[in-house]
């Protein structure tokens, strides 16, 4: 297996320097205003030397870096981008699996015949995107999801990371802990209690003891500590869902953050149906907290749906019944939708209504949005409450 993991270097940030080249080598934040509880969605790398990172409140982040010019994010802009960068790497595979607008999985296996080696791939991908986006990528290479995604985040900005199959354990074992999927503050901190701070030091211990200590979290540890990932790449055309996720760069334990998050991703996800011609069924949304325990939760509505209030409304419901029993801080969130289907909804009418109804009107509202969006990429018309708006 020859996987790529692509990742865009400061996004957000990145595509608001090369629509203002005076804003080069400042530090940039794009997010919420600081007065209204906005929250940082990206940040330049001249920001992040301050300690600024995603997720993080505003009014702190600018506490940290009173010099940076914070913006408001754009995500009509960054989507119109993202669907560019995609259009590029379906020159060399069409097994491509996005994680959000930044970031993707490339399966390259059966490409290298007609374009090279992975490694003359990722070049390829790399340069093509400077070229004709004036945007820098990491990308990582390697037999799988796993070591891909690390290899990529080894080397930012503008890297690449090659793991060769017979070089697996030489690239892990050196690696710290926390390198390992599901390993945050909570995890890490246990290990230290067992004097644990390299990948090399888990691969030495027995998948018993890891089961003892962790529960089946310690069997995934143990095979992440092998190098070992099954999961496919899983392109569009095969998927049964359409969904967005973000794993935050710091726990998120403010309620209204997850909230602004899961608005933002919501919109995104419906938009996503209505650009593929789907309706979804069931609404559902996934968190992960910072002791690596996942909790999922779904709704499924009357009729299939592709409209952004219902998606939304349904997965803010979610959020606040996940959330009712417990105040764990939040590393990742996830909303998606299932159950996808290419017919619109046969809705009962109601005889009592005169003239156009709610329905039609939440239509109308996400078609105009849509096209606003689709014609001027670098504007945004978008519903508040999200990170946008905040």
């Amino acid at each position: 297996m020859a996987i790529l993991h692509v990742d865009m270097d400061a996004f957000y940030a990145s595509v608001e320097v090369r629509e203002n080249p005076a804003l080069a080598d400042k530090p940039v934040i794009v997010g919420g205003a600081a007065e209204g509880r906005g929250v940082v969605a990206a940040a330049s790398y001249a920001a992040r030397k301050f300690g600024v990172h995603s997720a993080m409140p505003m009014a702190r982040a600018l506490r940290l870096c009173p010099d940076a010019v914070q913006l408001p994010p754009r995500l009509a802009l960054y989507s119109e981008i993202s669907q560019q960068i995609r259009a590029i790497f379906a020159r060399y595979t069409p097994e491509i699996e996005p994680l959000s607008l930044d970031e993707a999985f490339l399966d390259v296996t059966a490409s290298e015949t007609l374009f090279g080696s992975p490694v003359t791939i990722a070049r390829r991908i790399k340069q093509a995107i400077r070229d004709e986006l004036s945007l820098v990528a990491s990308v990582g290479i390697a037999p799988n999801k796993f070591l891909a995604k690390i290899a990529s985040d080894l080397d930012k900005p503008d890297g690449l990371v090659e793991v060769p199959a017979d070089r697996i354990q030489a690239f892990l074992d050196p690696l710290p802990v926390t390198r390992l999927w599901g390993v945050g503050k909570v995890t890490g901190g246990e290990f230290d209690r067992l004097g644990i701070k390299t990948i090399a030091q888990v691969r030495g211990l027995s998948r018993e003891f890891l089961q003892r200590e962790f529960g089946k979290f310690g069997a995934h540890l143990w095979e992440l500590a092998h190098g070992r990932d099954p999961r496919p790449v899983v392109s569009d055309h095969q998927a049964k869902s359409i969904s967005m996720e973000n794993t935050f760069a710091a726990d998120v334990g403010d309620k209204t953050v997850l909230r602004a998050w899961l608005m933002d991703m919501g919109e995104q996800v419906a938009y996503r149906l209505r650009r593929q011609d789907f309706y979804g069924r069931t609404v559902q949304i996934k968190l992960r907290f910072a002791d690596f325990k996942t909790v999922t939760r779904a709704h499924t509505l009357d009729v299939a749906t592709r409209s952004t209030r219902e998606i939304c409304l349904a997965a803010l419901r979610l959020l606040d019944e996940a959330l009712s029993t417990t105040i764990a801080p939040v590393r990742l969130l996830g909303v998606g939708v299932t159950g996808l289907c290419d017919e619109p909804p046969v809705q009962q009418g109601d005889l009592f209504a005169g003239g156009e109804t709610a329905p039609d009107k939440q239509r109308e509202l996400d078609e105009l949005a849509d096209a606003i969006n689709n014609r001027f990429g670098k504007q945004q018309l978008r519903r508040g409450g999200g990170i946008t708006s905040r």
